[in-house]
């Protein structure tokens, strides 16, 4: 943050607790005021708990900086970069460095551009899965252990461990290196987590969404995740699921829902037919009063 009016006297809503940077219009409109005034305010300035000063462009500071900065035990730091190239990338690193942070266990792979992060219990065939995916051209981003980080208010970026280095284990197998079999464009270094497939061991008793209306969601570091349940049974290719997942999710990022739209023609052609139905009782209701008009004036012409 800039000190603002703080070098002007006023600190009502001087926020301390940040990082301070100065540039060319801070350090020219400290040299304007006289020594003691200089002084005084930058005094007052560094009496609060500042983390640290940084100054850009390698402007010159007037003594008082440092003086005041030394007795208040703040450290002072001077850059070449221009105030806004500075802000721009001390922004991205603190964002970085500070953002909340969680390890999961599972797999992450690029299908189709779709960050999928594969998850379940131990064996079930993560790992397997997303190297059937890699060996269809897809990318591996992490296996096994998946550090994620959250990026502003609903973006999570994930990452592999820097000692792993894209290294799976395949239980029968052993380690394998990925991109040393498969060639460098099978991996990638982070990617965005857009949707959780959680492999399941089948049971024919559990109830298995058979339309895609009804969606669930896993919540990860306070962002909802769509989450897809996926039950394993002999013969079925998950990697080709996974393709599908990855495509319908890209279909309704782009405004087509298959199960929505499908649902729509559905309640469409059964509320025609409950319109046809009851035009054809109103008919038949229509068509019993006339005969009975004609039942009733047949009576009373033989009376």
């Amino acid at each position: 943050a800039s000190p603002g009016l703080v070098l002007a006297g006023y600190v009502g809503r001087f926020i301390a607790n940040r990082v301070q940077v100065m540039g060319e219009t801070e350090i020219s409109y400290l040299g304007t005021l006289p020594t003691d005034l200089r002084r005084e305010i930058l005094d007052k300035y560094f009496s609060y708990p500042i983390p640290v000063v940084f100054v850009t462009k390698g402007l010159t500071l007037p003594p008082e900086i440092c003086a005041c900065a030394e007795k208040h035990g703040v450290s002072v730091l001077r850059s070449t970069l221009k105030t806004a190239d500075f802000y721009r990338r001390l922004n991205a690193f603190l964002e970085s460095e500070f953002a909340p942070t969680i390890t999961l266990h599972g797999s992450l792979a690029d299908v189709f551009g779709v960050g999928l992060f594969f998850t379940g219990k131990s064996g079930i065939g993560k790992s397997e899965c997303v190297l059937d995916l890699v060996e269809r051209g897809h990318r591996l981003v992490a296996d096994d252990l998946v550090f994620v980080a959250r990026r502003g208010s609903d973006l999570l970026i994930a990452r592999g461990h820097e000692h792993q280095r894209h290294t799976m284990e395949i239980r029968g197998v052993g380690l394998i290196d990925v991109p040393a079999l498969f060639g460098i464009r099978s991996v990638r270094q982070q990617k965005r987590i857009e949707v959780v497939v959680q492999l399941e061991e089948w049971d024919p008793a559990a109830h298995v969404d058979r339309t895609g209306l009804d969606r669930e969601t896993t919540r990860v570091l306070e962002v909802d995740i769509p989450l897809v349940r996926v039950p394993l049974n002999p013969g079925k290719n998950i990697t080709v699921i996974a393709e599908v997942i990855a495509m319908s999710h890209l279909l309704r990022y782009s405004g087509v829902d298959t199960a929505e739209a499908f649902n729509q023609r559905l309640i469409s052609r059964m509320r025609r037919a409950a319109s046809k139905g009851a035009a054809r009782n109103d008919g038949e209701r229509a068509a019993e009063r006339a005969m009975d008009e004609v039942r009733q004036y047949l009576q009373e012409d033989d009376e």
